[in-house]
């Protein structure tokens, strides 16, 4: 199988695993319900690397349907990767905005999108699905590090 490789691919592969737990806490002046729960539908706002260590421990291994829409990647969204990444070298180098004119943009996807597709890929369910949503931009890179991380779970 032919294998990815992308700048910052050895800082962030494991990342997901560094990302401490966070406990989800129900807030009812923002709930739709009376009755305020973690075991029904659910809109968490925040981090989204922090809510989904957050989702494991109850759901790892149940969600049968995922939907993401990252960022497409187009240079025009300027998104900074703000994971904390341990190393500084790579904390200077992500921490700036992607815009048209860095040419590490794909890298810096790549970085954003890997530690979460990982916790995706505990979070899903063995025949669950995941649907993404993005532009020809980024959608090659898309499909080899879906490929990569998701191996027999298919797009």
């Amino acid at each position: 199988m032919p294998t990815l490789y992308f700048k910052g691919k050895t800082f962030v592969q494991n990342h997901h695993l560094a990302v401490k737990y966070h406990q989800l806490v129900p807030k009812k002046e923002l709930s739709l319900t009376d009755k305020v729960s973690l075991h029904d539908n659910l809109i968490i706002q925040g981090d989204n690397l922090k809510a989904l260590k957050a989702l494991l421990p109850t759901y790892a291994g149940k969600i049968k349907c995922i939907y993401i829409d990252p960022p497409y990647n187009t240079g025009n969204e300027n998104w900074v990767y703000n994971d904390n990444v341990n190393s500084p070298m790579l904390q200077e180098w992500l921490g700036t905005v992607v815009d048209k004119e860095d040419l590490t943009r794909h890298d810096k996807w790549l970085c954003m999108m890997m530690p979460r597709l990982k916790l995706l890929k505990e979070l899903m369910s063995e025949y669950g699905a995941i649907f993404i949503s993005i532009d020809d931009n980024a959608l090659g890179n898309l499909l080899n590090i879906c490929n990569e991380i998701l191996e027999k779970k298919t797009l």
